[in-house]
């Protein structure tokens, strides 16, 4: 919470946190209270917004349901996702627990980013992710191309590189692997590895567009159509190979030429 305020300007008002000991019995860690705590997100939420939801404590799979331990009754990935599926916007869904990969594959969807602390259901136990990825939120060394924003992709290589250091300095086989699925194939890579993961991500900021700034309703409608634009690019160049070389390009051409124009305009908006 304190990295989300003092870090990247986000009011308290749209900070919600919920924890086993909360002295109010509202903002406990109960079913009832995340489904309320998502349901009045949702009533609030435009195109342009991004929810972060970060999971820390404890999950368990038993082979068919997995699920986020609370206080009271559990939930399973399948309620989550229906909870999410009702926000507006862009989702980041951060389960940092050991147990939390079954999450990837059941949350995965279309302009949403699963990041899980393990890649295989054996992974268990306690996980070292949570801690390096609060420091990661926290750090402006997180910020790797130095372009003054730390984006999901980079909180996210962050952390894993702080996990892996952290088991090679206890001489110990790391029994976790961090994983990111943001193209909704469910599938997700980690931070060594190759693939088509992470383009979301990389464009995923945890501070305000600084374009919204000005408050002008016509920025936010052209930032939505940036988004927009951007999504249909990544699921052209995930396309590239299944379609005739010419109408790739031509596609490309559209999209680009669009884009280019739409993010023009919101940068001389942003300046009037």
């Amino acid at each position: 919470m304190e990295a989300l305020r003092d870090h990247y300007g986000t009011p308290t008002d749209r900070i919600v946190v919920l924890s086993e000991d909360a002295p109010d019995p509202a903002a406990r860690a109960t079913r009832t209270s995340v489904r309320r705590a998502i349901r009045g997100l949702a009533s609030r939420l435009t195109a342009t917004d991004v929810v972060l939801v970060v999971l820390i404590g404890h999950s368990s799979f038993d082979g068919v349901d997995a699920k986020f331990n609370l206080v009271g009754p559990d939930m399973e990935a399948g309620e989550w996702n229906q909870l999410l599926t009702s926000l507006a916007g862009r989702v980041v869904f951060v389960n940092t627990t050991g147990g939390s990969s079954p999450f990837i594959k059941r949350l995965a969807a279309r302009n949403r980013v699963v990041i899980t602390a393990t890649h295989s259901p054996a992974q268990k136990y306690d996980t070292v992710f949570p801690q390096f990825w609060v420091e990661a939120l926290a750090s402006a060394e997180t910020d790797l191309d130095r372009n003054g924003r730390i984006s999901v992709w980079e909180a996210f290589a962050r952390a894993s590189s702080g996990v892996r250091r952290w088991y090679d300095q206890q001489g110990q086989l790391a029994t976790e692997r961090a994983m990111l699925d943001d193209t909704g194939d469910g599938v997700g890579r980690d931070v060594a590895t190759e693939g088509e993961d992470g383009l979301l991500a990389s464009r995923t900021f945890f501070d305000a567009e600084p374009a919204m700034a000005s408050g002008d309703p016509t920025i936010a409608v052209l930032v939505s159509r940036r988004d927009q634009l951007e999504l249909e690019l990544d699921e052209l160049k995930r396309k590239r190979s299944f379609m005739p070389p010419g109408d790739y390009e031509r596609e490309l051409e559209r999209v680009l030429v669009s884009l280019a124009r739409v993010s023009r305009e919101i940068r001389r908006k942003a300046k009037s």
